[in-house]
């Protein structure tokens, strides 16, 4: 049995503290238990990075393509298409589902999701389950890893879900970062709670009393609750009158006060650096180059994860070991394009290099073909193909084998003389 706390009984002093001190804020936050999904959710930073990133991963299109000898063929009219991008068949659409799946991925064990098939194995929709609800049953064996998923208390086979996990070990769960970054989150909502304090008191300065006598218990009662009062809403009773023999001695503010903003913004750009989201694109600066690196460094690898977890989740057995595999992916290129005079720039040099065509660039920025498979070849340059070691002249129109003849010599055009030659004849 727990042993009980006895009450310690001090004795009263003249000397009456009038708001809590920074240590007792400080051991009250470090006391409630730690970083939660709760307090993470109430710092901007963290907050609003997921929002950021769950925005742009659920607006983009989510592909299945079949791979056909190194050529994707994109399938269109398959239901789980339909599903995971317009309505998962839940009460949520595909946009609340992705974005909630996000939440639980960065500040739960996961996103986790049920897949409902029918009994000839067709996909019929994809429900997400709060990660609160999970519970992962895992062996003991540390090489031959397996486990099943219980919601509620009813056990299923890890493949009826689909699963997004961060840096996970086991495959079942994954690892939040309310563990992982559990310190910097804990001083940053300290920090919150210490603005929250100072704005309660409405500006007013911490202190003591102190009497030149020894007061009685119902007069510092009294004190305490007049100074309570004032300190808790500064518009009921904004003074307090002090009697003969006392007075208020001022605390000066510490240099975690007077420090505050500075520490918010060298902590807010340590949180930002979680989700690898640059303060410029938190300040909500949309350039180019913000764009791209925000895809870059943060929603295309977390897209990754997504399509791995799909491809393992949310295709038949037959349709991964086919001859032609099926795969998901998402369609970047929206996020990749840059400004414009960046990307006509690209498309002029692939163009000149022979890399694309003119309908694959008219593709890229979804404009309607037309029509022209042909590529342009200067004249002033000499083809060589190694492995036949065949060198082809435009110019000149003369083919030749390196270290051999010529092959197919130009003809000559006819002289003057021998067309009057032909002409008499």
């Amino acid at each position: 049995m727990w042993p009980f706390k006895r009450k310690e009984n001090r004795a009263e002093t003249a000397a009456v503290a009038v708001a809590p001190t920074m240590a007792d804020l400080i051991l009250a936050i470090m006391q409630s238990g730690g970083s939660t999904r709760d307090k993470a959710m109430q710092i901007p930073t963290i907050s609003g990075s997921i929002d950021l990133i769950a925005n742009i991963v659920a607006a983009t299109p989510l592909g299945l393509y079949r791979d056909e000898g190194g050529k994707a063929v994109a399938i269109t009219d398959d239901p789980r298409v339909f599903l995971l991008n317009d309505d998962t068949g839940d009460t949520l659409n595909a946009n609340e589902f992705w974005r909630a799946m996000i939440r639980d991925y960065y500040l739960g064990k996961g996103g986790y999701a049920y897949i409902d098939r029918s009994d000839f194995g067709e996909f019929r929709s994809v429900h997400y389950i709060d990660e609160s609800n999970i519970s992962i049953l895992k062996n003991t064996d540390p090489i031959f890893k397996d486990f099943n998923i219980a919601v509620n208390g009813v056990s299923y086979y890890p493949h009826n879900f689909l699963k997004i996990l961060r840096n996970t070990k086991d495959g079942a769960e994954g690892m939040p970062i309310t563990q992982e970054n559990s310190q910097l989150i804990e001083s940053m909502y300290l920090t919150l709670v210490l603005e929250s304090h100072m704005a309660a008191r409405g500006g007013n300065k911490r202190g003591f009393l102190q009497a030149e006598k020894r007061l009685e218990q119902g007069q510092i009662n009294d004190l305490r609750t007049k100074f309570q009062s004032m300190y808790s809403n500064a518009d009921k009773e904004p003074f307090v009158v002090l009697n003969q023999g006392l007075s208020f001695k001022e605390i000066s503010d510490t240099a975690v006060e007077m420090q505050l903003n500075e520490n918010k913004k060298t902590n807010a750009v340590e949180l930002a650096k979680l989700f690898h989201v640059s303060p410029e694109a938190l300040s909500g600066k949309s350039g180019a180059d913000v764009v791209e690196g925000l895809a870059k460094m943060a929603a295309i690898p977390l897209m990754t994860v997504i399509q791995c977890a799909l491809n393992r989740d949310m295709l038949r057995e037959s349709e991964k070991h086919a001859e032609h595999p099926l795969y998901w992916a998402f369609d970047t290129k929206e996020l990749l394009k840059g400004d414009m005079k960046t990307r006509f720039d690209a498309y002029k040099v692939a163009l000149e290099s022979n890399f694309m065509q003119i309908d694959e660039v008219r593709y890229q920025e979804d404009l309607a073909p037309l029509g022209l498979s042909w590529i342009r070849l200067g004249l002033q340059d000499v083809l060589y193909d190694p492995k036949t070691k065949r060198i082809y002249t435009p110019n000149t129109g003369q083919v030749s084998v390196m270290g051999e003849q010529t092959l197919n010599p130009p003809q000559k055009p006819p002289t003057e003389t021998a067309h009057k030659a032909e002409g008499g004849a």
